[in-house]
């Protein structure tokens, strides 16, 4: 019987997964906010609930508030009331129901979900951005089933400034969502966050022109929107079903859910690797 050796200070040959070679950042870090989003995907599936609820205020909006604007559309400066109110409910779609993501996201860190996440070597970032997978995958159909409402109703738009119109909800829903995420990690109590986001979500409703046009205020209140950013993106979003793609308007709105998006994804990746050190 042979016996085979291995010279002295030689390392013997590993077999396994230790052949393979390790993955790339990119790679891995798709590979593990992939395995976040397809959990929390599941999620979802077995209690929509949530998605539901979120889609039915839009569209009791749409259909019961949007018949008394088309008396007095021609007032607000446009020409057809739903291509003019359905822009703001997506943006209401966007904002009310993102902000609500991060009440999930206490129910994990109570369960300790987000303290098994610490001992893996999941990329940290991956954490935060798998959860977006799944807030803009839910805002995105809901999105398509309230535009298609608003085509059922006798909404004219230009498929280029729907398209776009959608892409900038999906970025403020994501900033939303991300925030909300960020808000939830911190104060790890909805007794706390609940106020919160309802004292927030007041102002924006009232100051951002979603029900109804800010320019038929008075000036006191015109001027007090100019400093709501959610405001600029409203405008953007009806600028773009309007078809003025190339209206500075809609730069302000593009500039503004950028801006927002970028700045709460950083705030949601620093919080999540703050969580996880």
């Amino acid at each position: 019987m042979t016996t085979s050796t291995v010279p002295v200070g030689a390392s013997a040959p590993s077999a396994g997964p230790a052949d393979v070679p390790p993955l790339g950042s990119a790679r891995r870090f798709l590979r593990d906010s992939g395995i976040v989003f397809r959990r929390q995907l599941r999620m979802n599936l077995r209690n929509p609930a949530w998605v539901i609820i979120g889609m039915l205020q839009p569209v009791l909006y749409l259909l019961l508030f949007g018949p008394l604007l088309e008396p007095l559309i021609g007032q607000l400066g446009a020409t057809n009331a739903y291509t003019f109110f359905v822009p703001g409910m997506l943006v209401q779609l966007g904002v009310f129901g993102a902000f609500f993501a991060g009440f999930s996201l206490i129910g994990e860190w109570r369960e300790g979900v987000i303290e098994a996440e610490r001992v893996t070597p999941a990329n940290r970032t991956a954490l935060l951005v798998g959860r977006l997978y799944r807030d803009l995958l839910q805002l995105l159909v809901q999105a398509l089933i309230l535009v298609g409402l608003g085509f059922a109703l006798g909404m004219d738009a230009s498929v280029g400034g729907l398209v776009l119109g959608v892409l900038l909800t999906l970025l403020l829903g994501g900033a939303c969502a991300a925030a909300s995420n960020a808000l939830a990690l911190t104060t790890k109590s909805e007794d706390v966050m609940a106020p919160v986001i309802n004292m927030v979500m007041l102002p924006v409703l009232l100051l951002s022109g979603i029900l109804l046009p800010m320019t038929i205020g008075p000036a006191w209140l015109q001027t007090a929107s100019d400093f709501m950013p959610i405001r600029w993106v409203v405008d953007g979003v009806r600028t773009s079903f309007a078809g003025d793609l190339a209206s500075s308007t809609l730069l302000w709105g593009t500039v503004w859910a950028l801006g927002l998006f970028a700045a709460a994804v950083w705030w949601g990746t620093a919080t999540f690797r703050r969580e996880n050190a």
